[in-house]
């Protein structure tokens, strides 16, 4: 099945897990994972960081210097390219990393959060941070305590106003990495082809959704590239 969008049609780009976890970052899932040695419940709620702040801080350093031993792979690469050739590509991701933005990526859409950002819980101080937090950090403004900028279970997800606008707008909807079965990110496909959106998704295990247009079956790394190269810019 081939593609077509103009030059200025939007393209609203969906990514999960399943492109980072290609870099080598930890998943949910991953058997003997980051997440395989804490419980969701200890380290990602509301209520976890209220019991104990320390234990989330340590968990969440962990995973910001996992982001210094991976490097974005063919997949990110090859979005940032596709956003040089069409501008109106739109990256909403999933994921908390870095990695779209260090492989070239603009109109890029966090979420759920970044784990380079550190929020305040006391005022509306926040800050880019990179490297290693000891113990728990407190605010430059008002003292209160430091919280990572990520969305925890239990929380909205950012900018949902916005990624609703763009599917309202969007001529092709591309899923990656992602299982579509977690909301509200999960009804995406289905708002885009309400919209008249063609709509794909690339992605190691099968989906079955009748809002799907075309399904690709593989890697991200090695089938992204690919379906990019083939979508026609008139």
């Amino acid at each position: 099945m081939k593609f077509s969008i103009g030059r200025n049609d939007t393209v609203f780009i969906l990514t999960g897990a399943g492109i980072s976890a290609e870099s080598g970052l930890s998943t949910f899932r991953d058997s003997g994972g980051l997440w395989d040695r804490y419980r969701i419940e200890d380290v990602a709620t509301p209520e976890a960081f209220q019991k104990n702040p320390e234990l989330v801080w340590e968990f969440y350093s962990k995973r910001r210097k996992e982001l210094k031993d991976v490097s974005p792979n063919r997949a990110h690469l090859s979005l940032a390219n596709f956003q040089k050739k069409h501008p109106k590509t739109y990256l909403i991701t999933q994921n908390v990393d870095n990695l779209h933005e260090r492989a070239g990526s603009t109109n890029v859409i966090h979420m759920h959060g970044s784990l380079t950002r550190i929020r305040c819980t006391g005022c509306n101080y926040f800050e880019e941070h990179l490297e290693d937090i000891e113990g728990i950090p407190k605010c430059k403004e008002c003292g209160n305590i430091l919280r990572p900028d990520v969305v925890w279970f239990g929380e909205i997800p950012y900018f949902l106003n916005q990624i609703y606008e763009l599917l309202s707008k969007t001529k092709l909807f591309i899923g990656i990495g992602t299982s579509g079965q977690v909301y509200p990110a999960a009804a995406f496909v289905s708002i885009a082809k309400s919209f008249k959106a063609k709509t794909v998704f690339i992605n190691k295990e099968r989906i079955y959704n009748e809002d799907i247009d075309l399904f690709i079956e593989g890697n991200a790394s090695i089938e992204v590239e690919k379906f990019l190269s083939e979508i026609e810019v008139l």
